[in-house]
């Protein structure tokens, strides 16, 4: 038997590219994508597979056989347990094998590939008024195959069971290249197949004495609880459960079969539902109450604890929904559904009406499902809420999803309190508290000797603990590595056994995922952190004052979650979402980054080609910033990675181009025409893209015949005795879109505030971000706050057209001068002009606009600023207006003029396609350059910015 370090990996790369269709990955910066998942462990795989179709990963599976290779299979790379990562062979399904194969409303059931993500399968499903009931909060980006692995379950177990119940029959195939159905099946079933002889009777020989011989063991000592995920599912090889194989092989991690399809049970998805918000004292009435809101019957019912909202207002995540919770310590959601709103609403009140004598008992009820989602995003958030919170010791996985019987849940969670403050730890307290099942994160640490063995000991005794009120050691999350070792606690020596010849059963050469579930690797072995981690600490530009100045703790705040992963709606991110590449998304590229500091497989540092090759498609557009509950900031990370890997080295040509856009509009401006003739003109518009490096399907926007500054000076605005404004001059609205900030003039004079620019030559230096040109970036700021000091002593406002340059002032600026008192003075006084009018109501009197509008928010507007002051403005114009592009025009700055393949793929995931349908007479409404370039060039429609939009209200009639 090969070990994996005796498998000869260059060898088996070449035969896997001789004979797969799919994709072939050895090298390092793939292998350290796959490095680890959400959980605390790391084992950097031998290389990753994304095979095309079944064929691919029978034959894979064969020359993994051939080489010795141990295998791994998959999903979203979301696990807590650390069964995600092992030194073997990766089978990612996700790009190519992600297929909803069948729906069939009639018999509810819907056949798919391992690699379909759960949101894909339930839309399906709603056509028909049907759901797969199994959702954790990574819905939206979890795979069918990686719930089968866990057992997985989420919210709406409550309503109808585990993963494993809703699995009516997989396709399989073994390490050995056995291909099977597998399912339920009786008695004559059973004999024939063993009779029938071969690897597949033997297997089913196999089972059947396991069944028999372990029966009364699997009665006595499998929890009769809800959420029992702990161990392999002997109990569905019991003849009361069909003998269902497939059940069976649910939430075995991967350690025995390959899925390569899943037949899944769909059942009646309600379609009106209601939440209701139950405020309680603390979390343990919380759990208290569960038994009797419980025979209420919601189809869901989440927990959460004060520490939870605490954290969660602190980052500042989902204000909208924090303020919709009723007063309370502790809060359950309780969901109802039914076919029509009034029953669904009733059930709810009836609730309220039994609960209603409680002491301390409050109750916010939302009918509004656009509400209801605020508040579920509060508890889908919370893994990344909890974690890197400002102030408080870093948390970790290890206990985070025990499980007892929902009628001992507040008896237990009292006990694992004591525990947790018995060893000093701090830790929060939510989940699925329907099932009896909570979720946590605990400040356990996993750097020191010392540390990791206090975290070894409290796990001991918090599986004694949950074990004395018989419950599970997993309730979610499954066993993996990190509880596996504590499995001969919950089910006795004898049922390990049994999970040892179940697995040999399957797997009789152990090579599948093995460490995992059966003879695990122990639970303080391959941690990501341990006592050898002394990540490379380089100095930087940035300060990351949240990450006490060091590159590594900011790309280790990555915890692993794959929000980033999501393929519909949300800010982030927009190059996974086109490219469906682990490397192209925040995730990844934060574990490269990480791998980056750690050294070993990322080796080169700053001069590393797989960093920099993930980092090429960062669109810097601060999505992942705003939109990552833990704040990964790829943006950031990028201008600084793109400095150093240049230090001393000269950049491409079309870094110079548009990092110095500034310098070239000005000196351009002297003489416009003739700097147009060049760019606009045929033939010579190819040479200036070429020189630019620009796509020739790409028109370089045409500067103005005379810039705002120009404008400024031969047409100063008349005198107004009213508060002093700076309006600043970026380099976008001064030299090629003056109409806009002269709009702005008009609108600020309008309402009486006294307009000046300036006292010299300012630029905040965004475009030198993108290409990583810090050093004149940190000059231009440096000289801008030596320009503007006495505005900023005196608190001038400073109104900036551009998000693109607002969000220097409010973001960069403070990351690269945190000590310095103008700066953030300076990031206090910026305003964009919807901010600032909203702060000054009084003075605006808005004519209304009845009008129609589309408003596409810049993504540095969306993330950094937020959409709100935007929106009040035009709703005090009347306008009617949508936002159906959550996320990027595609254009971002340089990156649609130099990427136009990508960039127009991610301008027509929504938002060209939504300006193409939009009426003629209806406004287009954009406030950054870029978008305004992607929507003309790329639909021909013309986008005004807002500035533009309340000068035309204000020349109408003002209302009565």
């Amino acid at each position: 038997m090969h070990s994996s370090s005796q498998v000869d990996a260059v060898a088996l790369e070449a035969a896997l590219r001789r004979q797969i269709r799919g994709e072939v990955r050895f090298d390092n910066g793939s292998r350290a994508l796959y490095a680890t998942d959400g959980s605390n462990y790391r084992q950097v795989p031998i290389g990753v597979v994304l095979p095309k179709d079944n064929d691919d990963v029978i034959a894979a599976v064969a020359l993994c056989r051939e080489h010795g290779a141990p295998l791994l299979c998959r999903g979203g790379g979301t696990s807590l347990a650390g069964q995600c990562c092992n030194v073997a062979v990766v089978l990612d399904f996700t790009k190519y094998m992600a297929q909803i194969l069948e729906v069939d409303a009639a018999q509810r059931i819907a056949r798919v590939q391992p690699g379909v993500i759960l949101d894909h399968l339930r839309s399906a499903a709603e056509k028909h008024q049907l759901t797969f009931a199994p959702d954790p909060a990574s819905h939206s980006r979890c795979t069918l195959g990686g719930m089968i692995g866990n057992n997985s379950c989420g919210v709406h177990s409550v309503m109808a069971g585990k993963t494993d119940i809703n699995i009516e029959a997989l396709d399989v195939l073994t390490y050995d290249g056995i291909r099977m159905q597998v399912g339920a099946t009786n008695d004559g079933d059973i004999e024939d197949i063993i009779h029938s002889g071969g690897r597949r009777g033997e297997i089913y020989a196999g089972l059947k004495a396991v069944g028999q011989q372990y029966e009364a063991l699997i009665r006595d000592r499998f929890p009769n609880i809800p959420r029992r995920v702990s161990g392999y599912n002997l109990n569905f090889l019991l003849p009361e459960n069909n003998f269902h194989v497939a059940r069976a092989l649910v939430g075995s991690e991967g350690t025995c079969v390959t899925v390569l399809e899943a037949t899944c049970r769909l059942v009646e998805s309600p379609q009106e539902r209601v939440l209701l918000v139950i405020g309680c004292e603390d979390v343990y009435q919380c759990a208290d109450l569960v038994p009797e809101v419980l025979a209420h019957r919601p189809i869901g019912l989440e927990g959460m604890d004060d520490l939870l909202i605490e954290y969660t207002r602190r980052k500042n995540l989902n204000p909208e929904g924090l303020a919709l919770l009723p007063e309370g310590r502790g809060w359950l959601l309780a969901e109802f559904g039914a076919q029509s709103g009034v029953e669904a609403e009733l059930q709810a009140r009836n609730l309220m009406k039994s609960l209603g004598g409680r002491r301390a008992t409050t109750f916010r009820l939302l009918p509004d499902r656009q509400l209801a989602r605020k508040v579920w995003e509060i508890r889908e958030s919370s893994l990344g809420a909890v974690s890197y919170v400002p102030g408080e010791p870093q948390s970790w996985e290890g206990w985070e999803d025990s499980a007892v019987a929902p009628q001992k849940l507040g008896a237990y969670l009292r006990q694992l309190r004591k525990l947790t403050d018995a060893f000093g730890y701090r830790c929060t307290m939510y989940g699925h508290f329907g099932d009896g099942c909570v979720h946590n994160r605990i400040s356990f640490d996993l750097q020191s000797a010392e540390g990791i063995a206090k975290f070894r000991r409290f796990m001991e005794e918090a599986a004694d603990l949950v074990i004395s009120f018989g419950g599970s050691l997993s309730g979610e999350h499954g066993d993996g590595q990190a509880r596996a070792e504590l499995l001969p606690k919950m089910f006795g020596p004898e049922l390990v056994e049994a999970f040892g010849r179940f697995k040999s059963l399957w797997d009789p050469d152990w090579k599948m995922n093995p460490g995992k579930l059966v003879r695990p690797n122990k639970m303080d072995a391959d941690l990501r952190l341990g006592t050898d981690y002394k990540p490379w600490q380089p100095e930087t530009h940035f300060k990351f004052p949240m990450d006490h100045g060091s590159l590594a703790l900011a790309t280790q705040r990555c915890v692993g979650v794959g929000k980033c992963r999501q393929h519909e709606g949300g800010l982030m991110c927009p190059s996974f979402r086109v490219t469906r590449e682990e490397e192209h998304s925040p995730r990844g590229r934060a574990h490269l980054l990480w791998e980056m500091t750690r050294g070993g497989v990322i080796d080169k540092q700053w001069r590393d080609p797989h960093v920099k090759a993930s980092l090429d498609l960062c669109l810097a557009c601060k999505g992942c910033k705003s939109d990552c509950p833990v704040g990964v900031d790829v943006a950031t990370y990028k201008a600084e990675f793109l400095s150093h890997h240049y230090d001393g080295r000269i950049h491409p040509l079309n870094h110079y181009v548009f990092g110095h856009v500034d310098r070239w509009a000005r000196i351009a401006s002297a003489t416009p025409k003739l700097a147009n003739f060049f760019t606009q003109t045929p033939g010579l518009r190819h040479i200036a893209k070429m020189i630019g490096g620009i796509a020739p399907e790409r028109t370089i926007p045409a500067l103005a015949g005379e810039s705002f500054l120009r404008r400024y000076t031969r047409k100063s605005p008349a005198a107004v005795n009213g508060p002093p404004v700076v309006l600043w001059p970026d380099t976008f609205n001064n030299y090629f879109h003056p109409e806009t900030a002269m709009a702005a003039l008009e609108v600020l004079s309008a309402a009486g505030f006294r307009v000046q620019l300036p006292a010299g030559n300012v630029c905040c230096g965004r475009p030198l971000y993108d290409v990583g040109m810090l050093d004149r970036a940190k000059n231009l700021l440096l000289r801008t706050m030596e320009i503007l000091k006495r505005e900023i002593a005196d608190g001038v406002p400073i109104i900036v057209l551009e998000p693109s340059c607002a969000s220097v002032f409010r973001d960069e600026l403070l990351n690269l001068f945190p000590d310095d008192e103008r700066a953030q003075q300076l990031s206090r006084q910026v305003f964009l002009l919807s901010e600032f009018m909203e702060l000054n109501r009084e003075k605006f009197e808005l004519g209304t606009l009845a009008k129609r509008a589309l408003v596409h928010g810049h993504c540095h507007q969306k993330s950094v600023m937020k959409m709100t002051a935007e929106e009040s403005v035009l709703t005090r114009m009347e306008v009617e207006f949508s936002a159906p592009a959550p996320g990027c025009c595609g254009m971002a700055g340089a990156f649609g003029f130099e990427k136009y393949g990508i960039s127009m793929a991610i301008g027509e995931l929504e938002l060209l396609p939504a300006v193409r349908e939009a009426p003629s007479d209806s406004l287009i409404i954009a406030d950054g350059f870029s978008c305004r370039e992607q929507i003309h060039q790329s639909t021909g429609r013309r986008a005004l910015h807002l500035a533009e939009v309340v000068q035309m209200a204000m020349e109408l009639p003002l209302k009565n």
